[in-house]
């Protein structure tokens, strides 16, 4: 139930539409959402803060006046259905309705008080998901953490559970799962090292296969074997799912995952052998207790290596029961996840905060009889934010059709049918390194696009660049991702060069299968209306990644030709490599959001707005790597001025939805936790009265005694 000093009443008609959210709070942190009623109706809560709080600014009410497109469907559409969208707002206004879970002072807090508060929302959140039911993987538990913005302790206990699903034998799972779901223990992922991260077959810590005891000795045998970034690992872990090269019957196996327990589930101390701690300040997540282990020859049951696709038998007879890229699985199943749950609302957030602060926000004249403008009124703010507004749109139906086929894959491959396996892990790996590559450039444009503002962190941007720059290499490095993509790539192509015609080449992967279809040499397009035309575009975008991916293959050929075996002429074409991966990724980006428009035709005005965003995104692309389509011929000069003009005059018709589009992301102002983001758009005197609360005003002046007055009054007896 919602506070007893909340109004909720029923919006009356108004000569506008109905806003989609609620105004907000004098503090901005709580009483502005919009939740489902019982039959359906918006109920509205109206704050009793300061008179500002209960208005909408009139520069923002007038971009809600006339809406194109019900934004109320396009949220629902997001969400993937309506039930879902009730169900989100539902357990929305539980969190936003409990001061457990206020985000407010996140601004002011230390790393412990990050950590703690952190820690104590977890806490509450659990019991919460305990008294009404909400299970691990349940959407009500999903929606619940969006509405706090990631800022939850434990998060990496997640990803222990779901490696030992993945990884795990039947009774294992049957074994630890529980025990994950109950807290009973609490885990880490300690893949990364001081000195090896996404290049898994170098990690150095050791697991030994000892048979007279029929355990397993793990160690670390060096500095850079120190496991080093595990989140959780710092305090709160009490084990850890360890990464290391498994030895038994003296020979190394590969990398193998095991359970290894490193605190007293009594005390919480760490356990003999371990050395254990946190690694110090960030860049951010000072929520997250990232840590370091020290393994000293510590002793483990056989049983704790996870053995779903490999086991060690008790005389240390190793048997492989599936491919050795299964122990990628959990990595695959990370990165699918935090795409929609973490990294693309980070670049959503922002351009909700910097597209509403840009309506607010008046400088300068168009013409000189004019009054201040709003600054997303020119060309140059239209140019910063709209494609980033494109590009956020982009992701989330990428990473839909990716979550789908990762369901449509994970099954299969549980059951040790690896048939998808290559083009899922190709596919993780080029989204992953695309997206959070996008969205940490996106989220920092934004930034900028905010002026000094964008600076505060009151403004949420900073928090939202710093986090996202970090996914940049967490869950693996970029590049490295990229290039095993293009390992992919390379090697399908020339599996179709070799056998043209054969079925192998007409059953292609499905986000291949462009590499044999057949290509123009000549984009048609030639007046703007034409690059509108998702057809050409999407062709343009097959054929530039085809030209690369080949370009890319012959000349790794042309050096192993010339003597360079596989290993050194790879590394002298990375680079080729690598362009050609991006150019595929972005493709798939641009066909999937067209085929996400198709399923739209029941919705003509929303099919009509995401078009644009669609076509603005292929267009963006286009003319940012205007080299690789002019290189061949494909696109002339004069085709790539017709194809901006184009793209300019997109700019306008979006600008007109902008402020829609970003409210039909649905995000609560205490989930944005931004002075310049909020929905009523007050935001002068939302930054005002939050910079007073700081507690640098509060607390008074601690170096005024030491040094402020003394300095002060060490001439005052010469005056």
């Amino acid at each position: 139930m919602p506070p007893a000093n909340w109004d909720l009443r029923t919006p009356k008609k108004q000569s506008c539409p109905p806003l989609n959210q609620h105004t907000a709070s004098g503090e901005g942190h709580s009483n502005t959402r919009q939740i489902q009623a019982t039959m359906g109706s918006p109920v509205h809560r109206v704050s009793l803060g300061d008179t500002w709080s209960k208005q909408v600014h009139p520069d923002i009410q007038s971009e809600r006046h006339m809406q194109s497109f019900d934004v109320e469907q396009l949220t629902k559409i997001l969400d993937g259905g309506a039930q879902n969208t009730a169900l989100r707002r539902k357990v929305e206004s539980i969190i936003h309705s409990d001061p457990v879970f206020s985000l407010k002072d996140n601004y002011f807090m230390t790393q412990n008080e990050h950590y703690e508060a952190a820690l104590k929302k977890k806490f509450h959140i659990q019991m919460l998901a305990q008294r009404l039911g909400w299970s691990e993987d349940s959407r009500e538990l999903g929606y619940a953490y969006r509405s706090l913005s990631g800022d939850l302790a434990l998060g990496v206990h997640n990803i222990f559970l779901k490696s030992i699903r993945s990884l795990g034998s039947e009774e294992q799972i049957a074994k630890w799962a529980p025990l994950c779901n109950k807290f009973q223990i609490i885990g880490t992922y300690a893949q990364t090292e001081l000195g090896h991260g996404t290049y898994l077959q170098g990690l150095e810590t050791e697991a030994t296969y000892d048979a007279a005891t029929q355990e397993f000795v793990v160690h670390s045998p060096t500095t850079t074997a120190i496991k080093w970034w595990p989140g959780g690992l710092g305090w709160s872990a009490t084990h850890a799912l360890v990464q290391a090269q498994l030895i038994c019957s003296g020979a190394r196996q590969g990398m193998h995952a095991f359970i290894v327990p490193i605190r007293s589930l009594q005390d919480h101390s760490a356990l003999p052998g371990i050395t254990v701690g946190d690694i110090g300040p960030k860049m951010e997540f000072d929520h997250m207790d990232n840590g370091f282990l020290q393994l000293d020859h510590v002793r483990i049951p056989r049983e704790n290596m996870l053995s779903r696709f490999a086991q060690v038998l008790p005389d240390g007879t190793y048997i492989k029961l599936g491919t050795a890229k299964a122990n990628y699985l959990t990595m695959v199943v990370t990165r699918v996840d935090i795409l929609l749950g973490e990294v693309i609302p980070m670049l959503e957030k922002a351009c909700v905060i910097a597209i509403r602060y840009s309506v607010v926000r008046r400088q300068f004249r168009i013409r000189p009889s004019d009054p201040e403008a709003k600054i997303l009124d020119y060309q140059t703010q239209q140019q910063k934010l709209l494609p980033q507004l494109a590009t956020a749109y982009a992701f989330h139906f990428l990473a839909s059709s990716l979550l789908e086929f990762f369901h449509r894959s994970y099954s299969s491959i549980l059951d040790k049918d690896f048939s998808l396996l290559p083009e899922l892990h190709a596919l993780s790996a080029g989204a992953k390194a695309m997206v959070t590559d996008f969205c940490a450039q996106g989220a920092e444009l934004c930034r900028r696009a905010c002026g000094g503002h964008g600076y505060s962190k009151l403004s949420g941007l900073p928090s939202l660049v710093t986090r996202v720059a970090a996914s940049c290499t967490y869950e693996g490095e970029n590049t490295v991702l990229y290039l095993q993509t293009a390992r992919f790539l390379v090697k399908i192509y020339l599996q179709a060069q070799e056998s043209p015609g054969s079925t192998s080449q007409r059953s292609l992967p499905q986000s291949v299968a462009y590499l044999t279809a057949p290509d123009q040499t000549r984009c048609p397009a030639q007046r703007a209306a034409d690059f509108l035309h998702p057809e050409h575009y999407t062709m343009a975008w097959a054929h530039v990644a085809t030209r690369l991916i080949k370009d890319s293959a012959h000349h790794l050929q042309t050096l192993m030709k010339s003597g360079a075996d596989w290993h050194e002429a790879w590394n002298q074409t990375t680079v080729i490599h690598l362009q050609a991966a991006k150019a595929h990724c972005y493709y798939v980006t641009v066909k999937t959001f067209t085929e996400a428009l198709e399923k739209l035709e029941s919705e003509p005005a929303i099919q009509q707005v995401l078009k644009r965003l669609c076509d603005l995104y292929a267009l963006h692309g286009i003319l940012t790597n205007t080299g690789d389509f002019l290189y061949d011929g494909f696109l002339s000069g004069a085709q790539i001025d017709v194809a901006r003009t184009a793209y300019l005059d997109l700019l306008i018709l979006i600008r007109k939805d902008a402020i829609l589009l970003t409210d039909a992301f649905d995000f609560t102002d205490q989930c944005l936790n931004s002075a310049l983001g909020c929905y009523d758009g007050n935001v002068y005197e939302r930054l005002f009265h939050w910079a007073q609360k700081a507690p640098t005003n509060t607390q008074g002046n601690p170096a005024y005694e030491k040094y402020l007055r003394p300095l002060l009054q060490r001439w005052r007896s010469r005056l």
